[in-house]
């Protein structure tokens, strides 16, 4: 029977000092904010649990501990997800929350982007946790083959899959200029009036928009492919909902708007590609919504919510 170890404070303020870079861990991990904070909370009784005195490396220690149950977690979750009802999208990140290292590099910080966390879904829970360490905090393969129980060999052939899964989709992030805002700006005043000449003319011939309304909401089952085709659709989300507001705001460190559909909300982000939106992403689940404070029924968007594109 282990011995129960005593928590002082100097070990809480460790762990503490380490939540930003764990939630980050784990949020990448899953595509879910609600999932890594369940994480993060067993993370936390691993580490009330050890021999702290032991434990040369606390952020190395931690940050194994939180991807290895990240790990699980992910495996069960994929049954879920391919039961779900149409598209899965991954859950925004509140407003003004704390994830990752404040030095990390913007292609670090691309690991965030709700397009990034969409691609990740297209890999196995271990190519997915091999991907992540090896992009987002650089670590080299022997440590990686370490933190989760694989070989050297192993961990490289897993990551050279991952990158072929992503492809040169990997590249096709939001651009925070002001050519992007306008952009999207003309894009949203187009969807909100039904203007389906001119949402076509904005967008990537081959561009793909995903929907996910969890069975709870509105929502194409499969992806929508092509620009005659996605124009057509918005239009005629917007003819159905009536009365369409938008609101520019921030969401995973970058630019996505808040749609007010009539009496539901939706958030909206893009991927561009030379000027046009290649990738359009509308979460209407009113679940997930609630991650960055919203609700099916709310008829004007939290203070929290509301960023000004200045900041971003």
């Amino acid at each position: 029977m282990t011995a129960h170890v005593e928590l002082r404070p100097a070990d809480a303020a460790v762990f503490e000092q380490h939540r930003a870079v764990l939630l980050g861990v784990a949020y990448r991990m899953l595509g879910s904010w609600w999932d890594a904070e369940d994480v993060l909370q067993d993370a936390w009784l691993r580490w009330h649990g050890a021999d702290r005195a032991a434990i040369a490396d606390p952020r190395g220690w931690l940050v194994t501990v939180t991807t290895r149950l990240a790990l699980d977690q992910l495996r069960s979750a994929r049954h879920r997800r391919e039961t779900y009802p149409g598209t899965w999208l991954p859950e925004p990140i509140p407003v003004g929350t704390q994830v990752g290292d404040p030095a990390e590099t913007a292609q670090q910080r691309d690991t965030l982007s709700l397009a990034a966390m969409r691609l990740l879904e297209r890999l196995t829970p271990p190519e997915r946790g091999v991907y992540l360490l090896r992009e987002t905090f650089e670590l080299p393969y022997a440590e990686i083959a370490d933190t989760l129980g694989l070989t050297e060999t192993n961990a490289r052939q897993l990551h050279r899959r991952a990158v072929e899964r992503i492809g040169d989709d990997r590249q096709r992030f939001s651009v925070n200029d002001a050519g992007h805002r306008a952009l999207v700006e003309r894009f949203l005043s187009a969807a909100a009036t039904g203007d389906r000449a001119g949402l076509q003319a904005m967008l990537a011939e081959e561009v793909t928009l995903w929907s996910d309304g969890g069975g709870k909401a509105r929502a194409a089952v499969n992806p929508v492919v092509g620009a005659s085709r996605v124009a057509r659709f918005l239009a005629g989300v917007s003819a159905k909902a009536g009365d369409v507001e938008w609101w520019l705001v921030e969401v995973n460190g970058g630019p996505a708007a808040l749609l007010r559909l009539g009496t539901r909300w939706s958030l909206m982000s893009w991927e561009t590609d030379h000027g046009r939106l290649a990738g359009i992403q509308l979460l209407a689940n009113p679940d997930k919504l609630r991650a960055v404070g919203l609700f099916a029924d709310d008829r004007t968007p939290p203070a929290a919510a509301r960023t000004a594109w200045a900041r971003l």
